[in-house]
């Protein structure tokens, strides 16, 4: 009878071998002048927004909130309010009052949309409504209808706003007639 690690014996006689097992050495354990690398806490690493995301076979009716980045690729109807990116997928259908801080468009929105930076409109994006954002791309080949305002800082912005309400009052009186 051969075991794991020892050679087959050849004997004459037929008589069970008997297996003497050997002793383990005791483990000693020796402090090391040099101490291992304390594992760092995560909450002290600087937090990276994680994403959501709403793949092409989901349709979702309802309020989106939160601080995370989110992407959709399926069907969405309802409110977006979130502290992250917004990234509507090629193919992806929202209609929604939309607030983000960057919002990256290449499927269909409709409905207004804020950014507190960046809106990109890409090639294979439709939007029917109106853009806010510090600063807009938009690639050749896109479609969309509605007003757009960009560059503005908030108090020009508030400013234009009060500006153009007044204007429209003053349209609105002027065309009536008595």
């Amino acid at each position: 009878m051969a075991l794991w690690n020892q050679p087959a014996q050849e004997s004459g006689n037929d008589k069970p071998q008997t297996v003497v097992p050997v002793p383990t050495p005791p483990t000693v354990t020796t402090a090391s002048a040099t101490p291992s690398p304390a594992p760092t806490p995560r909450e002290s690493a600087p937090r990276e927004r994680h994403e959501s995301v709403f793949g092409p076979g989901v349709t979702i009716d309802g309020k989106l909130e939160g601080d995370a980045n989110v992407r959709i690729a399926g069907k969405f109807k309802g409110d977006i309010q979130i502290k992250g990116d917004l990234t509507v997928e090629k193919g992806a259908t929202v209609s929604a009052k939309v607030s983000a801080a960057n919002v990256n468009l290449a499927g269909e929105l409709n409905g207004n949309v804020t950014a507190g930076a960046q809106v990109k409109v890409l090639e294979s994006a439709q939007v029917v409504g109106d853009l806010k954002a510090a600063t807009l791309t938009v690639a050749a080949g896109a479609r969309m209808r509605g007003h757009v305002e960009f560059g503005w800082s908030a108090s020009e912005a508030a400013k234009f706003s009060k500006d153009k309400d007044e204007r429209r009052e003053g349209e609105k009186f002027g065309m009536t007639e008595l």
